[in-house]
């Protein structure tokens, strides 16, 4: 029988299968952070269970962690998240990055660069994000608090199993246009629901083209189209990026061998196909309150087609046909775990060098890791960011959520290279475009948005 990838991966982690119950699956990497975890160890402790793994378990501080003044600056319950991690690790024997570690980050960011996550392999992490692991040919689900607790107790997940989809994409990306706006220009065509009851998986040559930092992009907002996972078949590629990391197998010759196999079959049928063009893409940005509402950067903000598109014109106070470049921003943010990686950082700078940031916008830089942190600064592009006007700051989750000290005050309008630009997202009242590095730093210079392939030097 031919399978597709993710078809393969599912059936080498079944543990149990029941007909009309989910399946029973085998968990390699578990994942963990500051926000979804103290409900969990806090329920195994009243139940008088243990971690089943710890070793196979990681823990990092992210998404409430300041990314300027320290831990200090955190407010209360922060304070009491990070404090309970740190207790809650110590009991259990899991190794944890917190603030300070010289491996700390975003949880999506450090597992890869760490050679953590590798082909092959089923992670698991109580943030909707984790299909970010899924460009390395892993199958990477996002779980619930409750799921969190399971997978912490049995090193197991219950999971029905979705369909599949292909999304092929061939020939070249056109100067201007990242992987970001192959993201948006996916999430555009099947809309946010769209994915829904799906793993994706990414084929086609400009998806081959892609660097390992550029896969990440695409499969961490597969989840934004509402599907369960994205994937990308490991290749040449994936093996080099991941060779020399501190995790990276032992046996190299035969871990090389195996993922040799994580290929879809030929003959393997999907459920479901999209087809893209890779030369007909533009550098897209989201005009309302979620990543599907997005259009060319050369286009207009559109008629609303409903009442969800009529109140993201209102929350947005945009007006259909106002020219997507005609819109002014307060803040600039890039990070998160989309766009914080070295190369995304070295994507902004190549636009920002050489220029400034326009006096009445706010910009700043978070990179995804104190890894990344060290290498850009090695790099000298902490000195193009500050020396333009950008702050410079440490690793985290930062300006994508309202869940630490960088949030938007209630109007403002920040162009961010995130992954969710619902209302509130950024903080109470706060507006969000969603948009690429350098797109960002374009916008950061011009004080709106603007099409960067228009700056090019």
């Amino acid at each position: 029988m031919t399978l597709t990838l993710a078809q393969k991966l599912w059936d080498r982690h079944l543990v149990r299968r029941v007909p009309a119950e989910p399946d029973l699956l085998y968990v390699d990497l578990h994942l963990v952070h500051e926000v979804t975890s103290p409900q969990a160890f806090e329920s195994l402790r009243l139940n008088g269970r243990r971690v089943r793994r710890p070793d196979l378990t990681l823990a990092t501080m992210d998404h409430n962690v300041p990314t300027a003044g320290g831990r200090e600056r955190a407010d209360a319950i922060s304070q009491r998240q990070m404090q309970a991690l740190e207790e809650n690790c110590a009991r259990e024997g899991i190794v944890l990055y917190g603030i300070g570690s010289p491996r700390q980050g975003i949880v999506h960011v450090i597992g890869p660069e760490l050679g953590l996550t590798q082909p092959g392999m089923l992670i698991a992490c109580g943030d909707s994000h984790t299909s970010t692991h899924g460009a390395f040919g892993a199958l990477a689900f996002g779980i619930g608090t409750s799921e969190v607790e399971h997978v912490l107790a049995t090193q197991c997940m219950r999971l029905f199993r979705p369909k599949d989809m292909a999304v092929t994409v061939d020939g070249s990306l056109p100067i201007g246009v990242t992987a970001k706006d192959l993201a948006l220009s996916v999430i555009g065509r099947l809309g946010v629901a769209g994915g829904q009851g799906y793993i994706v998986e990414y084929r086609g040559s400009t998806v081959r083209s892609l660097s390992m930092e550029a896969r990440m992009t695409v499969c961490n907002m597969t989840i934004e189209a509402g599907a369960r996972a994205g994937m990308v078949a490991p290749d040449e590629v994936t093996a080099s990026y991941l060779g020399g990391r501190p995790y990276a197998p032992s046996n190299w010759a035969q871990a090389r061998s195996d993922w040799d196999e994580l290929v879809t079959d030929p003959d393997a049928s999907f459920d479901r196909e999209l087809l893209i063009d890779a030369e007909e893409l533009e550098p897209y940005v989201t005009w309302g309150t979620n990543p599907g509402q997005s259009v060319p950067v050369t286009s207009r903000v559109p008629a609303p087609r409903g009442e969800a598109d009529e109140r993201a014109l209102a929350y947005m106070a945009l007006e259909p046909g106002q020219a997507i470049q005609e819109i002014s921003v307060d803040r600039v943010f890039i990070g998160s775990c989309t766009n914080a990686r070295l190369d995304d950082l070295r994507l902004a700078a190549s636009v920002i060098r050489g220029r400034r940031v326009h006096p009445k916008v706010r910009a700043m830089v978070v990179p995804g890791s104190a890894a990344v942190k060290r290498a850009a600064e090695g790099e000298g592009l902490d000195v193009v960011f500050r020396g333009a006007g950008f702050e410079w700051r440490d690793a985290g989750c930062s300006m994508c959520l309202g869940m630490n000290p960088d949030i938007l005050a209630p109007g403002q309008r920040c162009a961010s290279t995130s992954n969710r630009n619902f209302e509130g997202r950024q903080g109470s009242g706060g507006r969000t475009h969603l948009l690429s590095p350098p797109m960002a730093a374009a916008a950061a210079i011009a004080g709106h948005l603007v099409d960067v392939r228009e700056m090019a030097s």
